[in-house]
């Protein structure tokens, strides 16, 4: 071991390989959590293991994302998960408790543990000393059955912090520092450790939006010590039992080291459409801006939501500008309640909506047309709002409400003298977070299926050849946001692959189904860091839904990649020569691609109809190897023997 915190936990928590650069390693999971918008999925691909309870400390059901009932469908997803949770002992938090990763972080994440959540932003958790990853939800589903979570040896990169941060920069303006200095694919297979006298100085909720938005550099997650910060954090949250202390020894090695100091931060911005278009606040200072939107997915704690509505006191948004706020959870919605802050932001004029992630995934709120809105959150992708010509920047809450207090995107510096913070004890209640009904109850509850809810395509093994035609070719940094929708429309049918693959690539190419189901399948081209973003499954299940088995890219995001492989499509990696060259409608075929996985070779040719032929890059290791034979997870369990262990 190096001494790492990071090392500590994974070897604390090691169940087969060892910590060592490019080597596999199975990890115990100590909690699992789902949100609605995966947890249908993942709990029916749990069903299919054949098990009658979670087999790990904690399994935790969410409903965050689908929350308008404007037909059957949303709500037949909040029953199921309901009923399902109760059948199988997991912990079921209601719609309007909040979002999925800061309820988790305020009420169970602990010092030590291992979660594993089928939400990108899962690593919020970190900011309590947790490693905590983002994961498809089969691999969810896997670790509920109690089988370890594989992955490779990570990088670990030592981030000490030193200072302090100046009058109105916030620790959002660190992540977009490091967002900008790493881009969106820079953080792969990587591990972010924060030390040093700057981080002791941060407070757990701050630590949480770096932890938060380490997804969006492409990063397997975040980690702080578990110190006094945390310990007092815990005693507010009444669980200050869990607390341990954790830090790295002193002479810990990392496998690279980066060096902030925070006093030199000023306030920064994301510009549109990708976190790491990110510059200082004051190069864009005077562009007018439509929306202001506070809260949501990350910066949603209580002093966010303090200082935002403290800037905005006395005060009423220009007529140009509309402006919401989304509590993090209905333990921030009361306390802000009880505190004044609520009636502060509501006297503004900003429109009140419930705790969920609301418009950050498009549910919601989406700007007019080429219209400017500064958010609080943690992505802008193209289109992701719900508008498709959309203008979303990421800021602090204090750029956000100074930008809403002007009309104008404005540097807070320029307000004077910050406003003063006092927190208050947070108002804990965990009435909306329900207990699974007892063992002895359990065989008698029925799970209620409504008529939307499918069971996932399963595919065949993978064939001995694969051809077909390109389907499309697409530039770097596709979000799986555009292989299946954000917004209230498609995010419906999360529950139905076959509905939910009528919407695949939209954003893009609005013939794309058509032609998917016309060629019978084919190919998918992409440039590099392919399906970034978030963790669902569905940007695997649609394209396969489609007849796709393969896919073409520079690159692969982290949990996209292992989402592929898991539902048994293939990723094959290409250079840029050959994704320029290659055109929707050439025809390609891949001969003897099974017996070149079960081989182990690395490379794989292609030949291209009326064009000259390439190579592709299988990059799997053993495990994956058999998966993708197998056609995936699911049906390479269904050949094993009853109680043999899967090596997914």
């Amino acid at each position: 071991m190096r001494g790492t915190m990071t090392d500590k936990i994974l070897e604390s928590h090691l169940v087969e390989g060892r910590l060592a650069a490019g080597e596999e390693i199975a990890l115990a999971i100590d909690q699992t959590l789902l949100q609605d918008a995966t947890g249908t999925m993942a709990c029916m691909e749990f069903e299919a293991l054949g098990l009658d309870e979670v087999k790990v400390d904690l399994a935790m059901q969410y409903v965050d994302h689908n929350m308008l009932l404007f037909d059957h469908r949303n709500a037949d997803d909040h029953l199921f998960l309901q009923t399902f949770a109760s059948k199988y002992g997991i912990r079921f938090s209601r719609a309007g408790n909040g979002i999925c990763h800061q309820v988790h972080t305020e009420r169970f994440a602990r010092p030590g543990a291992t979660l594993l959540g089928a939400d990108s932003h899962t690593p919020t958790s970190g900011a309590c000393g947790s490693i905590a990853i983002g994961a498809g939800g089969l691999e969810v589903a896997l670790a509920m059955a109690g089988h370890p979570f594989r992955m490779p040896t990570p990088i670990v990169v030592g981030v000490h912090l030193d200072g302090e941060l100046p009058p109105w920069v916030a620790s959002k303006d660190l992540i977009l520092s490091l967002i900008r200095r790493y881009t969106v694919k820079g953080g792969l297979n990587r591990i972010f450790e924060f030390t040093g006298p700057g981080a002791a100085g941060l407070s757990v909720t701050r630590r949480a939006t770096v932890c938060n938005m380490i997804t969006e550099l492409g990063g397997t997650t975040a980690i702080f010590p578990s110190d006094e910060q945390t310990r007092r954090f815990l005693r507010l949250q009444r669980r200050e039992d869990q607390w341990v202390a954790l830090a790295p020894d002193a002479d810990a090695a990392y496998d690279e080291e980066v060096e902030v100091d925070l006093s030199s931060l000023e306030p920064l911005i994301a510009k549109p459409s990708q976190p790491d278009n990110v510059v200082p606040v004051e190069q864009v200072a005077g562009t007018p801006v439509f929306q202001v939107c506070f809260g949501s997915s990350v910066n949603s704690w209580y002093e966010d939501l303090a200082i935002s509505a403290e800037i905005l006191d006395g005060h009423q948004l220009p007529p140009t500008t509309v402006g919401t706020v989304s509590p993090g959870s209905r333990q921030i919605l009361t306390t802000i309640t009880t505190s004044g802050i609520l009636e502060k932001l509501e006297r503004a004029g900003v429109r009140i909506l419930e705790p969920a992630c609301g418009p950050c995934v498009g549910i919601g709120q989406a700007p007019p047309t080429g219209k400017a809105s500064v958010r609080t959150f943690n992505r802008n992708f193209k289109g992701r709002s719900g508008t498709v010509d959309d203008q979303v920047y990421l800021a602090s809450p204090a750029t956000t409400a100074a930008t809403g207090l002007r009309g104008e995107i404005t540097d807070p510096r320029t307000l004077g003298e910050p406003p003063s913070i006092e927190v208050p004890e947070p108002v804990v209640d965990d009435s909306m977070i329900l207990d699974p009904a007892p063992r002895a109850e359990r065989e008698r509850i029925e799970i209620i299926r409504g008529p939307n809810i499918k069971s996932p395509p399963i595919p065949p093994p993978l064939p001995d050849d694969m051809s077909g035609q390109v389907l499309i070719v697409l530039p770097d940094n596709i979000s799986t946001g555009s292989m299946a929708p954000d917004g209230a429309i498609v995010m419906a049918d999360r529950s139905n692959v076959a509905a939910i693959a009528e919407y695949t690539f939209m954003k893009e190419d609005r013939e794309f189904v058509e032609r998917a189901k016309r060629w019978r399948g084919g190919f998918i081209v992409a440039g590099e860091n392919y399906g970034q973003g978030s963790s669902r499954e569905h940007a695997a299940l649609a394209p396969l839904q489609l007849g796709i088995r393969g896919v073409l890219a520079q690159g692969f995001a982290r949990i996209h990649r292992r989402n592929l492989i898991a539902q048994g499509l293939v990723p094959l990696y290409i250079d840029a020569e050959t994704r320029d060259r290659l055109e929707v409608g050439d025809r390609l075929a891949i001969h003897g691609l099974a017996d070149v996985v079960r081989s182990g070779a690395v490379e794989v040719g292609a030949t291209v109809e009326g064009k000259e032929p390439f190579c592709a890059r299988i990059d799997l290791s053993p495990r994956e190897r058999e998966i993708v034979l197998a056609g995936g997870v699911l049906n390479q369990l269904s050949s094993r023997e009853p109680g043999e262990t899967p090596s997914g």
